[in-house]
């Protein structure tokens, strides 16, 4: 089935991308959508400038489309793309809802609209298991924004492994936290991960705290080619 990601360089539009791979979909593109409002209630919008790095990072084209990001307007640049997309012959969409009924309901209205399938494959998962299953594979994943109370500014740029994924565990018992971000309480941003031919490096970044948020503002980064060590050690071998 040929199919366009909604897409942002998150954990969850990753995953997305990750499961639709996995069904052997065709992948026509990623879809970002570029808020020029940073309130927007659809649309990632910390360190979305990424797109392009992490985008080349795994070879996969990237349609960017820019949107005013006023609520409810928004949908409308949404479903004006995806016409034009399923004119070129896609067929599905995958996004990364885990719990937002907001979200996924309208782009379950639009792809109805527009006689596209609508996939969320990570709808309800639980999310503990969900992020360990993200670390188990092998992603790369880092917090590019906080909005919580118990995520202070050493979350900021932090990878997620299983020790932090411990400690927000913890933050979920003693403030409610989701542990998979998905009230908000950040973002992220996937630096490398299994469909990732190259990995993203961070070159140059800084951190912007006040009382109980922050970003983490990416100023330079590039592309690394992942070398495989024991190929060298086989050849050695023979």
């Amino acid at each position: 089935m040929k199919s366009v990601i909604l897409y942002s360089g998150g954990k969850d539009s990753t995953m997305a991308l990750y499961h639709a791979q996995q069904n052997g979909d065709e992948i026509y593109a990623l879809l970002t959508m570029v808020s020029r409002n940073d309130q927007s209630y659809m649309f990632h919008v910390p360190a979305i400038d990424m797109v392009d790095y992490t985008a080349a990072a795994m070879e996969l084209p990237v349609i960017e489309v820019a949107t005013d990001g006023v609520k409810e307007e928004e949908l409308d640049d949404l479903e004006k793309t995806l016409t034009r997309l399923k004119d070129k012959g896609v067929e599905c969409v995958y996004s990364g809802a885990i719990e937002s009924v907001y979200q996924k309901s309208r782009i379950d209205n639009i792809c109805e609209k527009l006689g596209l399938k609508s996939v969320a494959p990570l709808w309800h998962q639980d999310p503990l298991e969900y992020m360990n299953e993200i670390i188990d594979l092998g992603f790369d994943v880092i917090l590019t924004a906080v909005a919580a109370y118990g995520l202070d500014e050493k979350w900021l740029g932090r990878k997620i492994t299983k020790q932090a994924l411990d400690e927000l565990v913890e933050l979920n018992k003693k403030y409610g936290i989701h542990i998979a971000f998905e009230g908000g309480e950040a973002e992220t941003l996937v630096l490398d991960g299994p469909m990732y031919d190259r990995r993203v490096v961070i070159d140059d970044a800084q951190k912007e705290f006040g009382y109980d948020s922050g970003l983490y503002l990416i100023k330079d980064v590039h592309l690394e080619e992942k070398y495989d060590y024991s190929l060298d050690e086989e050849g050695e071998d023979n």
